[in-house]
C-alpha cells in the first residue's frame, strides 16, 4: 500500500472532501453517512488522476496495489467475489470531477462479467435475459469508452436484430437474442481490435479506470472546461460502486429526478424513469421515459421512500438536488445526488424561494446563481404578434426555455463551420439525440431540436447549463442524415431551411419568427437588489449611441465607461466629411472638414447626456488608424473620388500612404492627435458644448470624462491634454458656467502600466483597455490568434482564451502594478476597466480584488457584471 492515501471507501468520506473525492464521490460518501440506500463502493481520488498524468499516463504500482486492496474490501462488504462463477461482484465505474460536468465524462456498467460469471448471474437471478442484457451492455460500453470503438457499429447490430425479429424496442428482444448479441459484439471487438475481449475482471477494471482518467483530457471535456473555467490540474476522481440492476425485470427501473423543476424552479418533484432499463438509458434519450409521478401508481412504496429521501437531501444541502436512482426488484438505491443544473429563470426563482422558506439568507442566495446564466434571461424572445400568427408544425418537450430561430443543420461539425464562416450566422441543430461529442455544435447553435430523449437527456441538461433553447423528444420527426433533411407534419425541411423552436412551450415552427427584446421583472429585480447591496464595484456600460446607453441604464448601469467616438463616424451622413478630413492636405482643409463633423458629434453627445442624466460618461477620443475609414473596392474608390472632386489616382495615392504593416501598433490613438491636434480640438468642442447645452436645458450637473487612448509616454499625454484643456477652458469661460471636467487615459500599452506613476501626474483617471493590453502583452493580435490558439489549448499551454478571461498572471500583474503606482502619485485617481473582460465573471472578481472602482461592459452583460461584483464582495470583502 502506498504512503499517500489515494483511495477511500464511501464510508470514509463526506461532502466537504470534493477536492479529493470529486463531487460525485463526496456526495455518495455523505449519503452513506446519512444511512441512505447507496450501493457501496470506493473512490479513487483526483490526486490519483493527477499522478496518472505525472507518470506518463500510467497507473503506478502503488496505486494499482491500492485498487486491488480496495476491491478486496468491497468484496467483504458485498459478500460477493470479483469474477466468481457462482456469485460475481459486478461494479460500475464512473467519473466524478469536483465541478459537475454533465455528459462530459464516460461511464461503464456491469464490469466484472465474462462468459463464466454471466452464467452464474443467470442462475443466481433465474433470469438469463437480464444476465445477457447486462453482459451485452458491458461489452458495448467497454468497447466504446475504453477502446474507443464506434458506438454506432453496435447500434447497427441491435437494429438489424430488431428488424429481423419485427420488434421496435430493445426490451422486446429475449434471452436468446441477448446471448446472440454478446457473440456478435465480441466478434466485432475481435475484428476491430485484433484480440479477444478481456475476460479477467481485474484487467477490465484497470483499463476502465485508465479510460476515466483519459477522458479528463478528451476533446469534449477540454471544450467544457474552457467554457466553464475548470482548471486542467483538478483531475477527476473515479467511483467504483456495486451494481444495482434496473434491467432485471418489471419491478426494476432507473431514473433521474430533481427536487424542483430545473426549467421553471417550481417547488415540485420533477423527473422521469424507465422500467426494466439501466443507467444510461434515461439520459441517452434512447427510449422516452415516464414522469416520476407515475411511479406512485406502479410502485407506491418505492415512490414514498424516494420522496422522503429527496426532501431530506434538499434540506441537507439547502439547494435543489439532481438525483440518479435505480430500483432493483422493488428496492430503491440512490446512485448520485448533486446540486442540479438549472435554467436562469429557475435559478432566480429557487434562490428567492429558498430565502422566503428561511433555508438560506440573501447573501447565500446571491452566490447561488451563476452570473453567466443571466445571459439567457436578457436575450430576445419571439415577437408575440408574429408568434400568434405562426403555425405550429410539431411539439416536443420544453427542455430548455428561450426562443431560437435559425437555419437547419444536422451535425455539430456543420453547425460550427457554417456559423464561424458566416455561411449561416444562425443555426438550429437537429439531431436524433445529442451526445457529448456534439458540444461544440451545441455551443454555436441558437437552439437544439431532438427526436428522442426526455427532459433529463444529454441535450436538455447541457442546453439548460448553456442557457440555450432546446426542444427534445419530438418523436414525429423523421430525420434522414444522409439526405440532410427531416420530415414533420407532411413537409420536408432541408439543410438551410429556416425553422423556429420555443423552449418554453416545446412548439416547433416551420418558418423564421422575429424576436423581441427580453423583459425582466419580479424575482429578477428583487434578486438584483440583493446583489447591488452586496457589491462595492460600480458597473458601467460601453455605449456609443443613445439606444445602447438607454439599454445599459435599463439593465442597471451606473455610468458609461467607454464611448467609442469613431463608431459615430461611420453613418452615411457623416462618413463623407470624415473622408474629406483624411484626404485634406493641410490644417485648413482638415479644420473645414472637421467643422462638418462637429454638429453630428455634439448632437450625439447631447442625446447621450440626456439619457445618462448625472451618471458619468467617459468619452474616448478617436482611436483607429485612418485607413479604416476609407474604401477598398475600386468602384467605391471611384465614387468617393468623384464626391470629393479629386482624381482616382490621387485618392489611391492617399490610401497607399496610409497603409501600415501593423495597424494595431501604427498611427492610431493619441498619435493621431499628436499629428493632427485639430482632431482633439474638434472632439473637445463637441463634448464640452454638448455638456453645457444639456446643463442649461435640464439643470443636470454634468462632469465630462475625456479619455485619451493608447498613451505610452507621459509627454504625449501632456501634449494632447494641453489641447483639450485650452479648448475646454475657453468654451466654459465663454459660456459663463461653472463646469468641472476630467482628462484621463486608457492604459493599454505595457509601457503605460510600467510608468503609471509618471502618467498619473497628468491623468485624473485610468481606464484599463484590456483588449489591447492583452494583445500588446502577449504579442499577438486578437484577430489572428484564433488560427493558432487551439494548438495551445490542445497542448495545455493555455487553458482559456486570454481575450475572454483576463490573464491574471501577466496582464493582471500590469493592471495591479499600474493601479498601485498611479494611486501612489494621485491617491484620488479613478480606476476602471473597459475591455471585453469587464463582463467576464472571473475578470470582474479580479478587478474587485485589486481595488478598481468600476468595470464597464456591453449593455447585455451589465447584470452579469453586477452579480459577479456582488459575489466577489461576498467571497472576499474589501478591508
Amino acid at each position: 500500500m502506498s504512503q499517500k492515501k489515494y483511495l477511500y471507501l464511501f464510508s470514509e468520506g463526506n461532502k466537504d472532501m470534493r477536492e479529493i473525492l470529486g463531487g460525485k464521490g463526496a456526495n455518495l460518501a455523505e449519503m452513506t453517512r446519512a444511512g441512505m440506500p447507496v450501493p457501496q463502493g470506493f473512490t479513487i481520488s483526483t490526486e490519483a488522476c493527477t499522478q496518472y498524468y505525472k507518470d506518463g499516463r500510467q497507473i503506478n504500482e502503488e496505486i494499482m496495489a491500492d485498487i486491488y486492496e480496495y476491491i478486496g474490501k468491497l468484496e467483504e462488504i458485498a459478500g460477493k467475489k470479483f469474477g466468481d462463477v457462482n456469485n460475481p461482484l459486478l461494479v460500475s465505474v464512473r467519473s466524478g470531477a469536483r465541478a459537475s460536468m454533465p455528459g462530459m465524462m464516460d461511464t461503464i456498467l456491469n464490469l466484472g462479467l465474462n462468459d463464466e460469471s454471466v452464467e452464474g448471474l443467470a442462475k443466481l437471478t433465474s433470469n438469463p435475459r437480464f444476465a445477457y442484457d447486462s453482459y451485452r451492455r458491458f461489452v458495448q460500453m467497454f468497447s466504446d469508452v475504453v477502446m474507443e470503438m464506434s458506438k454506432s457499429d453496435f447500434e447497427k447490430i441491435i437494429d438489424e436484430m430488431k428488424q429481423a425479429k419485427g420488434v421496435k424496442e430493445d426490451i422486446d428482444l429475449d434471452a436468446d437474442d441477448m446471448k446472440a448479441l454478446v457473440v456478435k459484439f465480441k466478434a466485432l471487438y475481435k475484428e476491430k481490435m485484433g484480440k479477444d475481449f478481456p475476460s479477467d475482471p481485474k484487467e477490465q477494471l484497470i483499463e476502465a479506470v485508465k479510460a476515466v482518467f483519459r477522458s479528463w483530457d478528451n476533446p469534449r471535456a477540454n471544450v467544457y472546461r474552457r467554457m466553464n473555467e475548470i482548471p486542467y490540474d483538478w483531475g477527476t476522481a473515479v467511483n467504483v460502486q456495486c451494481m444495482a440492476f434496473g434491467n432485471s425485470g418489471n419491478r426494476s427501473g432507473t431514473g433521474v429526478a430533481f427536487t424542483r423543476n430545473p426549467a421553471t424552479g417550481e417547488k415540485a418533484l420533477f423527473g422521469e424513469y424507465l422500467i426494466n432499463a439501466q443507467g444510461e438509458d434515461v439520459v441517452a434519450g434512447i427510449r422516452t421515459p415516464s414522469p416520476i409521478s407515475k411511479l406512485h401508481e406502479e410502485m407506491p412504496e418505492v415512490y414514498d421512500q424516494f420522496v422522503e429521501i429527496a426532501q431530506r437531501l434538499e434540506n441537507h444541502y439547502k439547494d435543489m438536488q439532481d438525483m440518479e436512482f435505480t430500483i432493483e426488484n422493488g428496492k430503491l438505491f440512490m446512485l448520485q445526488t448533486r446540486n442540479g443544473k438549472r435554467t436562469a429563470a429557475a435559478a432566480l426563482k429557487i434562490a428567492v424561494d429558498l430565502v422566503d422558506e428561511g433555508m438560506i439568507d440573501e447573501k447565500e442566495a446571491v452566490l447561488r446563481v451563476e452570473p453567466k446564466q443571466l445571459d439567457s434571461l436578457l436575450h430576445p424572445q419571439f415577437d408575440p404578434a408574429a408568434l400568434k400568427a405562426a403555425q405550429v408544425i410539431g411539439k416536443g418537450l420544453a427542455a430548455s426555455p428561450g426562443a431560437a430561430c435559425g437555419q437547419v443543420v444536422f451535425t455539430a461539425e456543420d453547425a460550427k463551420e457554417y456559423v464561424e464562416s458566416g455561411k449561416m450566422p444562425k443555426v438550429v441543430l437537429v439531431r436524433l439525440e445529442t451526445s457529448p461529442e456534439d458540444i461544440e455544435g451545441m455551443q454555436v447553435a441558437q437552439g437544439i431540436l431532438t427526436v428522442r430523449g426526455g427532459m433529463t437527456s444529454h441535450a436538455a441538461v447541457v442546453a439548460r447549463g448553456m442557457g440555450t433553447c432546446c426542444v427534445s423528444g419530438c418523436g414525429d420527426i423523421v430525420v434522414d442524415y444522409d439526405a440532410k433533411c427531416f420530415t414533420l407534419a407532411g413537409k420536408t425541411y432541408h439543410e438551410g431551411d429556416w425553422i423556429s423552436i420555443d423552449g418554453s412551450t416545446g412548439n416547433i415552427y416551420g418558418e423564421a419568427i422575429p424576436t423581441a427584446d427580453a423583459s425582466i421583472s419580479g424575482d429578477f429585480e428583487r434578486f438584483m437588489e440583493w446583489a447591488d447591496v452586496a457589491r462595492t464595484l460600480k458597473v458601467f456600460t460601453n455605449a456609443d449611441n443613445p439606444h445602447d446607453a438607454q439599454q445599459g441604464v435599463n439593465f442597471g448601469a451606473e455610468g458609461i465607461g467607454l464611448c467609442r467616438t469613431e463608431h459615430m463616424f461611420f453613418e452615411a451622413d457623416r462618413i463623407k466629411a470624415v473622408r474629406e478630413m483624411i484626404v485634406a492636405e493641410n490644417v485648413e482643409g482638415r479644420k473645414k472638414a472637421l467643422a462638418k463633423i462637429l454638429p453630428y458629434q455634439q448632437g450625439d453627445f447631447e442625446a447621450m447626456y440626456k439619457v445618462m442624466g448625472d451618471r458619468p460618461m467617459t468619452i474616448r477620443y478617436l482611436d483607429p488608424p485612418l485607413h479604416e475609414f476609407l474604401p477598398t473596392k475600386p468602384a467605391e474608390i471611384e465614387e468617393l473620388a468623384a464626391d470629393l472632386g479629386i482624381t482616382v489616382d490621387h485618392l489611391n495615392t492617399v490610401i497607399a500612404s496610409l497603409h501600415e504593416f501593423n495597424p494595431m501598433m501604427g498611427h492610431r490613438g493619441c498619435r493621431l492627435a499628436v499629428a493632427y491636434p485639430e482632431i482633439a480640438e474638434m472632439q473637445t468642442t463637441a463634448v464640452i458644448n454638448a455638456a453645457i447645452n444639456v446643463h442649461k436645458e435640464t439643470g443636470l450637473n454634468i462632469v465630462p470624462h475625456i479619455m485619451i487612448p493608447l498613451v505610452g509616454e507621459v509627454k504625449e499625454l501632456k501634449f494632447v491634454k494641453d489641447v483639450v484643456v485650452a479648448t475646454a477652458d475657453k468654451l466654459i469661460a465663454e459660456a459663463g458656467v461653472d463646469m468641472k471636467y476630467e482628462v484621463g487615459t486608457m492604459i493599454e500599452i505595457p509601457r503605460a502600466a510600467l510608468t503609471a506613476d509618471e502618467i498619473a501626474t497628468e491623468a485624473e483617471f485610468f481606464s484599463f483597455g484590456t483588449n489591447d493590453l492583452t494583445q500588446m502583452t502577449f504579442g499577438f493580435s486578437r484577430d489572428d490568434a484564433g488560427k493558432f490558439l487551439n494548438y495551445y489549448y490542445d497542448n495545455k499551454v493555455y487553458e482559456s482564451d486570454p481575450f475572454a478571461h483576463l490573464d491574471q498572471k501577466g496582464v493582471g500583474k500590469l493592471v495591479e502594478m499600474a493601479a498601485k503606482l498611479g494611486r501612489a502619485t494621485r491617491p484620488e485617481l479613478g480606476l476602471g476597466i473597459c475591455g471585453e473582460h469587464g463582463g467576464d465573471p472571473t475578470s470582474v472578481e479580479f478587478c474587485h480584488r485589486v481595488g478598481l472602482d468600476y468595470v464597464s461592459c456591453s449593455p447585455f452583460r451589465v447584470p452579469i457584471a453586477r452579480l459577479a461584483a456582488a459575489q466577489a464582495a461576498i467571497k472576499n470583502p474589501r478591508k
